[in-house]
């Protein structure tokens, strides 16, 4: 769990990988957090691969996790610089990089009920949720504030489908996917 002093003011916690989801998350949850005059908690949570078994076993794997947190500290910075910029959003941040499971970190961050909770809620393939477990169902079974799952673009979903159609060799109906660009919202 991340370790900070409480903060008396609101927060809004958003959860951020670096994925195009939780950037559309963390443009939101900038929104929220001016709106409601909160802070501005995103939060990146690692795991060290092999997890925290492997780490313990190997004392090579336990050297090599600092360097995997400054990797998760590279990750966050460059996301948060690909949504707002250079310059300041105009809202109170404070950055967190946390060791864990993604769900119970989160939930440990965004842990006051006038907290909320902002994720990235993309879409997922029947394999994929039976493989892997959903931060998002977890956050929303644990949280003690309220959840705001932000659905990804549009233009995500257009752009994932022009990457199958070439990896496929198939014809790229461009007409279609300009109309898409065109139709879609601005993004924060």
């Amino acid at each position: 769990m991340p370790e900070s002093r409480p903060s008396p003011a609101p927060r809004v916690v958003v959860g951020v990988s670096g994925s195009p989801g939780s950037l559309t998350a963390l443009g939101r949850a900038a929104d929220e957090a001016r709106h409601r005059g909160a802070e501005l908690w995103p939060v990146l949570v690692w795991e060290p691969p092999g997890g925290e078994f492997a780490v313990r076993r190997s004392t090579s794997a336990a050297v090599l996790a600092e360097d995997w947190e400054r990797l998760a500290r590279e990750r966050l910075r460059d996301a948060l610089r690909e949504v707002f910029g250079g310059g300041g959003h105009g809202v109170p941040t404070r950055a967190l990089v946390a060791r864990g499971t993604p769900g119970p970190a989160l939930v440990g961050t965004a842990d006051r009920e006038d907290d909320l909770l902002v994720l990235g809620a993309g879409r997922r393939g029947l394999l994929h949720r039976a493989l892997w477990p959903s931060t998002g169902r977890y956050c929303l079974a644990h949280a003690v504030c309220p959840v705001l799952a932000v659905p990804p673009s549009p233009l995500q979903a257009a752009l994932a489908s022009a990457r199958r159609r070439n990896a496929l060799r198939l014809r790229l109906d461009t007409g279609h996917l300009a109309r898409e660009f065109a139709t879609a919202p601005p993004e924060a």
